[in-house]
């Protein structure tokens, strides 16, 4: 069974930091691309950051660059998103995703899972 389980939310005073953390299972992670999303009230999820399956390459949303770094730790299923410099704005439910290729047999199909999220406050 996949999960993906998101921790490390919670209430942070405006300038403060956070680290995320996802933690993965029923899948081979390793080879799977990892991103996370958020989604404020009344707005769409937006995407925040992304690592390769293999670590090394990562992309960030603008709102994010210079505050936030995406890592992962293939040897424990793990992803994380350390966020510095926490803004009100920051405010909401943070989500990771896995991206790979499923195949059963010689049927590849692109995948994508998602966790049920995390919530982010940012708040004096």
């Amino acid at each position: 069974q996949v999960q993906l389980v998101e921790s490390g939310g919670g209430l942070v005073q405006p300038g403060g930091s956070l680290r995320l953390s996802c933690a993965a299972s029923g899948f081979t992670f390793s080879s799977y691309a990892m991103s996370w999303y958020r989604q404020a009230p009344g707005k769409e999820r937006e995407f925040v950051a992304r690592i390769i399956s293999a670590g090394g390459i990562t992309n960030y949303a603008d709102s994010m660059k210079g505050r936030a770094t995406i890592s992962r730790d293939n040897a424990k299923n793990s992803a994380y998103l350390q966020m510095n410099s926490l803004k009100p704005e920051d405010t909401a439910v943070y989500y990771c995703k896995a991206e790979g290729v499923h195949c059963t047999g010689p049927k590849c199909s692109a995948t994508q899972y998602w966790g049920q999220g995390t919530q982010v406050t940012v708040s004096s």
